[in-house]
């Protein structure tokens, strides 16, 4: 085994330290395929959070629980009330199912009357702004 110089040292170092670099750099070029189905989604979901007011309004909650009762809880509220607004919100862990967007208590108050028959847990809301 030969010793190596301190002459031959130095470049030998440079040399290898100008492999590595050249060898790991990139270039800041890249290409980002988007399907257009999605920006048509997005523009669908802000389309749907826009028309969704909370605030300031009384809502319904007539159920409480997993996402497939919640389901099938605004689907069977959707057969007997169509003219009446019913989403479902989604605080984790829980799905909740709100109906209405009254302005007034009164409105609301006559509403959950109406739908305790149906739905004796219903009770009244007013969502946190």
């Amino acid at each position: 085994m030969r010793i190596l110089t301190n002459s031959i040292r130095p470049t030998l170092a440079l040399f290898l330290l100008f492999i590595n670099w050249n060898s790991f750099s990139q270039e800041a070029k890249s290409t980002i395929s988007q399907d257009p189905r999605f920006e048509q989604l997005l523009s669908e979901k802000r389309k749907i959070n826009s028309s969704i007011t909370i605030h300031d309004r009384f809502k319904i909650q007539i159920f409480t629980g997993d996402a497939e009762n919640s389901k099938k809880t605004l689907t069977e509220f959707r057969k007997t009330n169509k003219s009446v607004d019913a989403t479902i919100v989604f605080h984790t862990p829980i799905y909740k199912v709100w109906v209405g967007s009254f302005k007034t208590r009164i409105e609301a108050e006559k509403k959950l009357q109406e739908l305790r028959k149906k739905f004796p847990n219903a009770f009244l809301i007013k969502p946190n702004k």
